[in-house]
């Protein structure tokens, strides 16, 4: 089956899905509900347009950990100093000030393909994502990629593990690192086997209710073709 490669690179990026009002979680990788907003966000598609989003649902997805991140924690107040005054969700003033903690990878870099029977459905993501109707983001609105997104001839006519066990590295080797022996790749399970995760969209982004799905992890060999590794 034919498979679209995605590049998800950025100093920051943030999968949640647990969070609630002030605490924000994220992931160790992109959520198959964050992967089909981005897509969504591409394509110009509505929260409450079910219909046009369930296509990108019913996607089978794969997550190669290409730089797994820093797991880091943002704290952000607002309207904690003695003078703030801030406006509540039911529109009345508030002299009581909010603490949140939102969770967050730092320096990560994912290789994460969406494969299909429809070839000319993932060409049109494919297009939409080199021009999309709304900007991308990794997660959150303000983590943006510091890479592009859509990759150079990202569709292959070939089963989603092969393609992510043997596509190039997408990050740069630093001066002080070394090319890791193996790399983490999830794949989603048909057998009911591996870990379940409550990510998989059920309704429209506005209703936000989400089923389950299964995720099998694995090591795989690191890519021998790899971007200024040294002799």
């Amino acid at each position: 089956m034919p498979t679209l490669l995605l590049r998800l690179v950025g100093p920051m990026q943030s999968w949640g899905t647990t969070s609630r009002f002030d605490q924000r979680d994220t992931g160790k990788e992109p959520s198959k509900s964050g992967i089909v907003g981005l897509l969504a966000a591409a394509m110009g598609i509505d929260r409450e347009n079910w219909t046009d989003l369930e296509p990108l649902t019913k996607l089978s997805m794969g997550v190669r950990h290409d730089r797994s991140g820093i797991p880091k924690r943002d704290y952000q107040t607002a309207g904690c100093a003695v003078n703030d005054t801030i406006i509540k969700a039911d529109g009345k003033p508030s002299k009581d000030g909010v603490v949140s903690h939102r969770f967050y990878l730092a320096d990560a870099a994912f290789l994460v393909g969406v494969e299909g029977n429809d070839r000319a459905f993932l060409e049109e993501i494919g297009g939409k994502l080199n021009n999309p109707v709304w900007p991308l983001a990794l997660g959150r609105k303000s983590y943006v990629p510091s890479e592009p997104v859509a990759i150079e001839n990202g569709i292959k006519n070939a089963p989603l593990k092969d393609i992510l066990s043997g596509w190039p590295w997408i990050t740069q080797l630093r001066p002080w690192e070394k090319p890791p022996k193996n790399l983490l790749i999830s794949l989603e399970s048909d057998d009911g086997s591996g870990v379940l995760r409550m990510d998989q969209p059920l309704s429209s982004f506005i209703e936000r209710r989400f089923g389950a799905r299964y995720v099998r992890s694995e090591w795989m060999p690191f890519p021998q073709e790899v971007p200024n590794v040294p002799e």
